[in-house]
């Protein structure tokens, strides 16, 4: 007879060869990640934005040129689409507030929604800042 605590399932944590990501766990972590990434990261560059706007033409020059390099532009980049995919999957979470899209099919349904609308947030707003 085999040991009780085997039976029991495995924990989500451990993706990888144990357990299949689905995906309502991955739109969760990565929209976790993408708040982390925005608090930890893009908080302190506003602030330093700030103090360089505060400081002088010097120092406003400095932190766009560190802005406008390869790395802050990447940097740019990368902080939009975390906003754009925090934002989407926030509302998706707010539709789950009000009692709509609970059922399984729509959990999955407003996922694919919010990665689809995320994608087009995105793709506008570059649209906007390069035109």
């Amino acid at each position: 007879m085999k040991n009780k605590a085997d039976q029991r399932p495995i924990s989500p944590y451990l993706i990888g060869p144990y357990y299949k990501p689905q995906l309502t766990s991955m739109l969760s972590i990565t929209s976790r990640l993408a708040g982390v990434f925005m608090t930890a990261m893009t908080l302190p560059v506003m602030f330093l934005y700030l103090l360089a706007v505060a400081a002088g033409p010097d120092s406003y020059d400095l932190m766009m040129g560190l802005l406008t390099s390869l790395p802050g532009k990447v940097f740019c980049l990368v902080n939009l689409a975390m906003m754009c995919w925090h934002f989407c999957n926030s509302i998706r979470h707010l539709t789950w507030d009000t009692g709509k899209m609970l059922s399984l099919e729509g959990i999955y349904n407003s996922g694919y929604i919010a990665v689809v609308c995320a994608a087009a947030l995105y793709a506008l707003v570059l649209w906007r800042i390069l035109t």
